[in-house]
């Protein structure tokens, strides 16, 4: 048999305490309204006990009121406004620009130019072809493992783009599109292979 948590005490009686009231606590009242209608600065004082009631049980002073309560409202109301709004932008901001924080606008309200087309850039992507993808094919080829079986035909197709690709991963060449033969990517590929003469 188990024994409760509680075992080799005496239970707990409910106590009730009996304290003697103060009849004088509403003039008390009125007293501090009309010293703070006065604007009287005194800290308020809680009346001495009655002697020989130091064995009693006595109650705590009164708070004082707070001086101007419409000031405390419209700060909190204000602090509340401005929370709500930091936290919108925060999830505004999350939303769209995936977890980045945005630029901050120019002085200006109009939209920055948008880039060139990839293809102004040097840009080589799948259904591309010429010189230029065959060069792409031939420097895959001395990397290993990353075009393996490919051909140099010059033409950019689905398994020169999954090299690519397969190339950005392995390299950890994150500025570039997947699978698009860009700037980045045409950097970090060319310090692996060198001269494509080579």
């Amino acid at each position: 048999m188990t024994t409760p948590s509680g075992a080799g005490r005496p239970p707990l009686e409910p106590v009730h305490v009996l304290r003697p009231r103060r009849t004088d606590a509403l003039a008390e009242l009125f007293r501090e309204f009309e010293r703070e209608q006065r604007g009287d600065d005194e800290p308020v004082r809680p009346p001495r006990p009655p002697a020989g009631s130091e064995d009693r049980t006595q109650e705590l002073p009164p708070v004082p009121a707070a001086r101007h309560p419409r000031r405390t409202a419209l700060a909190l109301a204000v602090a509340a406004a401005a929370l709500t709004g930091f936290g919108g932008a925060l999830l505004l901001t999350d939303r769209t620009t995936g977890g980045h924080a945005a630029p901050a606008p120019g002085p200006s309200a109009t939209a920055p130019p948008a880039p060139p087309p990839p293809a102004d850039r040097g840009f080589l992507r799948e259904g591309d072809s010429g010189p230029e993808v065959t060069e792409l094919q031939e420097r895959l080829l001395r990397v290993p493992d990353v075009y393996r079986g490919g051909t140099t035909d010059g033409r950019y197709d689905p398994v020169l783009s999954a090299a690519v690709a397969r190339f950005q991963l392995w390299y950890g060449v994150r500025g570039d599109e997947t699978g698009v033969y860009g700037d980045d990517t045409r950097l970090a590929l060319e310090s692996r292979t060198g001269d494509p003469a080579t």
